[in-house]
């Protein structure tokens, strides 16, 4: 399988699989489960949301 990323996305690709000590395939990988979950529990009405204990803030992320 051939994957086309812009530069950016490379960039930010490699970095996470820099940071995480994990190969780019992993990273990949990973970010489909998480989309999927995502995905799915949006699907069943779900929000998600980031939330700041110390500054006492939420955000909700829009997924489309």
């Amino acid at each position: 399988m051939t994957l086309n990323l812009t530069a950016a996305e490379m960039e930010v690709l490699e970095a996470l699989a820099r940071r995480k000590d994990l190969s780019k395939t992993a990273v990949i990988r990973q970010a489909l489960r998480l989309l999927q979950l995502v995905d799915t529990r949006v699907a069943q009405g779900e929000k998600l949301f980031f939330e700041d204990e110390v500054q006492k803030k939420k955000a909700e992320l829009m997924v489309l």
